[in-house]
């Protein structure tokens, strides 16, 4: 039988690895600051909700030993590095040429639907390879195989993890859409937005282009 005070000890202890994890500024971090600042907090949000399904889509195949791919196939993980770089140039690129009443937080959706905001979270999370390695290096040390289904606890895991998240970034959209709103009313500033966005693609563009797996 399963000590159950084991159990909730353990996702204890993960709850704070995640707490720690997601509370620091990182790449995901500061594409939804600046997503938020640039366009609201529609679009911050569901920016990380694309994120999050991304983030259980890593879980997945984490839990099916699919993410064991970019470990065994070196070339595989380089695949999907490049495709994720030129996918965030790309981002970059069509940020930098965009006019800034499309990004203004209260004019903008039309142009940039929030469906669209969630499906460029979910490609930017599931083209880094770095955070399928993530997922397999952290979540095996909070799954006990004889508590039952691996699949399911890391699942779990992913869930939590999520969960977390949310309230850390619920904070980053709100107070960043705030920022950009500031910066909308006036229109010689209404641009200003839209570059940290468009400086946080390219950023990662390079950073995940350039970073090996270690």
């Amino acid at each position: 039988m399963v000590d159950l005070s084991t159990s909730l000890s353990t996702l204890a202890l993960f709850s704070v690895a995640a707490l720690a994890l997601t509370a620091t500024p990182g790449p995901d971090m500061l594409l939804i600051a600046s997503r938020s600042m640039s366009q609201g907090r529609g679009a911050g949000f569901a920016t990380l909700a694309g994120i999050q399904v991304g983030t259980y889509c890593h879980a997945l195949a984490a839990a099916l030993g699919l993410s064991q791919l970019f470990l065994v196939v070196p070339v595989a993980y380089d695949i999907v590095r490049y495709a994720g770089a030129a996918y965030l140039l790309y981002l970059a690129c069509k940020t930098f040429r965009s006019n800034g009443t499309i990004f203004a937080p209260t004019g903008g959706l039309r142009h940039h639907p929030l469906g669209a905001m969630f499906r460029q979270g979910l490609l930017t999370n599931l083209l880094n390879p770095k955070m399928a390695l993530f997922v397999l290096a952290l979540f095996p040390q909070f799954v006990r195989p004889e508590a039952g289904s691996v699949a399911l606890q890391i699942m779990v895991l992913a869930t939590l993890l999520n969960a977390i998240g949310l309230g850390v970034n619920g904070v980053v959209i709100l107070t960043s859409s705030r920022l950009g709103r500031l910066f909308s009313g006036n229109g010689r500033w209404r641009r200003l937005p839209q570059m940290p966005l468009a400086t946080v693609f390219a950023g990662l563009a390079v950073r995940l282009a350039f970073d090996s797996r270690r």
